[in-house]
């Protein structure tokens, strides 16, 4: 099991009070008084540790080997799923997976990136980052939403598009400019929500939307903490203060009108309690389901439109 920096002292007390309650079976030293008392103070503990991570702490938390991707999310929210494979060019891309899906008995088409659980699966998902077959397998997965007049959920979990020459040979760039420009019109509704990383154009690539949920201990960014430490420091080890720089965590970015929404994670990150993220996800995107639901093809483009051109933060110069 991996454990983060800031969760050391949590499950070391947590280890206590097990091997307390285990000694107390067999001989009763320890009263429920104070076995409360003891549970009292770890539940002090995580409140003071969780209420004071740091943007690097936030980004372990992004990356842990246990937190849901966007597979465990489609097993655990969706009641049908009919995968889609293949961009009809070149070949089929398992870092991203299309599918037809019911939530709820509400038919939809989910794309997202997935990173893999072990080494296996890991190296098969290219760690999640697409090459340019997976964003035209997405881009295809949602013409078919357009066409069957479907909604489009879209999860972001990726460190990046692949950079190898392959991907640049077969047009990297170019597939994930043509998703922008097709999602940017795309008359039919766009839910996206992070779950994971959100880098550069990798992510981008699926993020054009009508309504951008984001997961609060997840991140949104042009480019790594590590990447950006090397390029504006020189030195990779300050990727701390880099992640605290690029303000790309949820409360900044809901300022900047980037994300609509914050999903709230359980106390520590979706990693302890899967299951509570399942639901919290899935009633964000129910909810924005039935508030895009009566609004017109058109009105969608327009206001889709609008929404990305006034994200950020402008002082107009006199």
């Amino acid at each position: 099991m991996t454990i983060l920096p800031h969760e050391k002292q949590i499950f070391e007390y947590e280890d206590t009070i097990k091997q307390v309650k285990e000694q107390n079976k067999n001989n009763a030293l320890w009263s429920k008084d104070e076995i409360k008392k003891l549970e009292d103070k770890l539940k002090k503990l995580k409140q003071k540790v969780y209420s004071k991570l740091s943007a690097w702490d936030r980004v372990l938390i992004c990356r842990h080997p246990m937190r849901p991707h966007t597979k465990d999310y489609i097993e655990n929210i969706c009641d049908e799923v009919e995968e889609i494979f293949g961009d009809r060019t070149f070949s089929d891309d398992p870092a991203i997976i299309t599918a037809f899906a019911k939530i709820d008995g509400r038919k939809c088409v989910i794309i997202g990136q997935e990173k893999g659980n072990d080494t296996d699966s890991r190296i098969y998902r290219n760690f999640g980052m697409p090459h340019p077959e997976g964003f035209r397998k997405a881009l295809r997965a949602m013409k078919l939403a357009e066409k069957f007049n479907l909604p489009i959920v879209t999860l972001l979990d990726t460190q990046g598009a692949y950079p190898g020459l392959t991907a640049e040979e077969r047009g990297q760039g170019w597939a994930i400019a043509k998703n922008l420009f097709e999602m940017a019109r795309l008359e039919t509704q766009i839910i996206v929500v992070l779950i994971g990383e959100g880098c550069s154009g990798g992510a981008l690539g699926i993020g054009v939307g009508d309504i951008i949920g984001m997961l609060e201990h997840s991140y949104y960014s042009v480019i790594s903490p590590e990447g950006c430490a090397s390029i504006l420091y020189k030195d990779t080890s300050k990727n701390a203060k880099a992640a605290e720089s690029l303000k790309m965590h949820s409360e900044d970015l809901i300022k900047f009108k980037v994300v609509d929404k914050i999903i709230k994670e359980p106390q520590g990150g979706a990693h302890l309690d899967p299951k509570t993220t399942y639901k919290n996800v899935k009633s964000f995107i129910l909810a924005s389901f039935d508030s895009l639901k009566n609004i017109k093809g058109d009105i969608l483009v327009e206001t889709r439109y609008e929404k990305f051109r006034n994200m950020g933060d402008f002082i107009k110069l006199e």
